[in-house]
């Protein structure tokens, strides 16, 4: 795989011609794009292709545009986008910067996709609400943030565009283990894994490994040709032993609106 093919790939597929999920808009703003949507939405920069003199023009057009709408946003920041001091340039703006990830790229083809689960898991497909909440009780658990604003997104994607994603439980007879999902992007040659993560007491035992596999055969059923995933350093190991390659590192900067007391 010629990496910085496949960077450029995905940089021209996934994030200048990014789409919009159910309920949100994609918006071009010059060398910008945007996601935005409601408070329970993904909104922020997906793309953007500046320069020392552009940088801190186009951050505050974007700052002014989302305080506008009353919302907090995020600028997904990646080690390639310039100029290279745009991280620098953002905090200085009012952002904060979250933990770096990794972008992470396989060839479907190279994954193993068959299925290793520990005595007693299955696995189990989310179709409706009731499997939606197992994956946000496996969030809060795994991860330890609220899952409200997730589910919400969830159950909306289920209803509007539910051929954008795929979802599985793993369960221990009636208990939910671990979860996972993929997000799948008609006309690009790359599908996403999100939100994987295993309840404490059932870490280290394969299934992490066993839904990266199931996701692997599905995208691979659905004719796509990556897989791509932001990777923490929790699952970065995990995902090298299976194929995939770091690409570059990619760091959230969120800003929030501020609040303002209103008048008695």
């Amino acid at each position: 795989m010629d990496h910085g093919e496949v960077l450029a790939l995905f940089d021209r597929q996934m994030r200048r011609g990014a789409r919009a999920e159910p309920g949100t808009r994609v918006e071009r703003d010059g060398d910008v794009v945007r996601q935005t949507g409601a408070d329970h939405d993904w909104n922020g920069v997906v793309w953007s292709d500046l320069d020392q003199a552009t940088a801190n023009v186009a951050i505050a057009a974007q700052v002014r545009y989302f305080a506008s709408l009353g919302l907090g946003f995020e600028w997904k920041v990646y080690a390639h986008d310039r100029p290279g001091d745009l991280g620098g340039r953002l905090r200085a703006a009012g952002f904060t910067p979250e933990a770096e990830e990794t972008l992470m790229v396989a060839r479907i083809q190279d994954l193993p996709t068959g299925v290793e689960l520990p005595e007693g898991v299955h696995l189990r497909p989310v179709t409706g609400p009731a499997g939606v909440d197992l994956v946000a009780d496996v969030h809060e658990q795994a991860f330890g943030t609220s899952s409200g604003p997730l589910r919400q997104r969830l159950l909306a994607q289920l209803v509007q565009n539910p051929e954008t994603v795929s979802m599985i439980v793993a369960m221990a007879g009636d208990l939910p283990v671990c979860a996972a999902r993929m997000e799948l992007n008609p006309g690009t040659e790359f599908a996403g894994l999100w939100g994987g993560g295993t309840v404490a007491a059932w870490r280290g035992r394969g299934i992490y490994r066993a839904l990266v596999a199931h996701r692997a055969r599905i995208a691979a059923e659905l004719g796509y040709r990556y897989l791509q995933v932001d990777a923490s350093d929790q699952s970065r190991p995990i995902l090298q032993r299976l194929g995939f390659v770091p690409l570059t590192t990619t760091t959230p900067y969120v800003h929030q609106p501020q609040r303002h007391d209103r008048e008695p």
